[in-house]
């Protein structure tokens, strides 16, 4: 719903149960000429299947306005908490294809 006196604010609604958010420590994306698809994924320690927790479908346009967005919150956090340190190898070393382009995380 808009705002009557401000036509281009969107009120936002956030669940209880989407408000608890869910983890994921891998994120596989592919895409199409019309539409990038994330899968967020949960690899855990000893167990040999992963499951995709969420698929989020973005249009193009909206999925380098997500990464702008991304870009300037590492920016904002960084200023705050410092570099974040990326360890080399530390994510899984796992063949991923799902019949689109090359996946990446």
């Amino acid at each position: 719903m808009t705002d009557p006196k401000n036509p281009t604010q969107i009120s936002i609604e956030l669940n209880e149960e989407v408000a608890q958010g869910t983890y994921s420590n891998l994120a596989v994306i592919t895409h199409s000429a019309a539409e990038f698809v994330i899968d967020f994924v949960r690899i855990m320690p000893g167990i040999p299947k992963a499951q995709v927790k969420s698929r989020i479908i973005l249009t193009p346009e909206h999925a380098k306005r997500l990464v702008a967005a991304l870009q300037d919150n590492i920016a904002r956090y960084e200023s705050v908490h410092g570099t974040i340190k990326e360890v080399k190898g530390s994510g899984p070393a796992i063949p991923l294809s799902f019949g689109g382009p090359t996946a990446q995380a």
